[in-house]
């Protein structure tokens, strides 16, 4: 069996004011694990949150803002879920039979990704001690088993705790933006993440869905990266300033 961590930490420097996960930024599948479907798919908003792992790179590097990012799909592992979660190990994703993930080991994919992702995310909280989470994940633009609209460039995403979320959809909106609010999917049904690290916590967080088509290439990563930075940051003194 080829093991390989299911995450990267980059940018820690120090104790820092936000922190910024990103659960779904890989497409990479394990040799030993055969998921049974076209390679091709794992490039698709099916396999990874395209350009995630770009747009949390340049947080981390260019604005400072310390990150933990997955290095597995999550057609392999889907790590922002709760462990029980039918999900958690996709059979079926945007109308696509995961065939080799029908009967699979839930228990060992758990022990192998998901509680050690988990456990390492606990103990950066704990080192870099940030006064706000930042969730980063994209949305495809069209479900291939939807005819809804997509129309919002970014949304945010919240369960019980949305008070972060309400400074950032007004912010977003003064860029100009179409902002959903929890859009197109809601933080009370998948918040799993920040369920657990942020609200169990009281840690005011953020879960940002970027559209997909905003940051496919670095131009569009680097532009989105300064406007979450800024944002992210005026967000936290409002909080913090009441």
């Amino acid at each position: 069996m080829i093991e390989e961590s299911p995450f990267k930490q980059i940018g820690e420097v120090g104790h820092n004011t936000l922190l910024c996960v990103a659960d779904h930024a890989s497409n990479f599948v394990p040799e030993d694990i055969e998921l049974g479907i076209d390679s091709k798919l794992l490039d698709t908003h099916i396999g990874v949150d395209i350009g995630t792992e770009g747009l949390v790179g340049r947080l981390a590097r260019r604005h400072h803002i310390p990150a933990h990012i997955a290095t597995v799909s999550r057609l392999v592992c889907d790590l922002h879920r709760t462990e029980d979660a039918p999900a958690v190990v996709p059979t079926s994703s945007d109308g696509h039979l995961i065939t080799g993930n029908i009967g699979a080991n839930v228990e060992s994919r758990l022990n192998r990704f998901h509680r050690p992702y988990h456990t390492a995310l606990e103990g950066m909280i704990q080192r870099v001690k940030p006064r706000m989470l930042l969730a980063i994940h994209s949305f495809t633009p069209k479900l291939a088993t939807s005819d809804e609209d997509r129309p919002w460039e970014v949304a945010l995403l919240y369960n019980q705790d949305d008070s972060a979320a309400r400074h950032a959809i007004r912010l977003f909106g003064e860029q100009g933006l179409t902002v959903g609010d929890n859009e197109p999917y809601s933080g009370k049904e998948l918040n799993a993440t920040m369920d657990r690290h942020a609200e169990a916590h009281g840690i005011p967080y953020l879960t940002i869905e970027v559209r997909q088509d905003q940051i496919t290439n670095e131009a569009g990563q680097a532009r989105w990266a300064m406007m979450i930075a800024d944002i992210a940051g005026r967000v936290l003194l409002a909080l913090e300033t009441g």
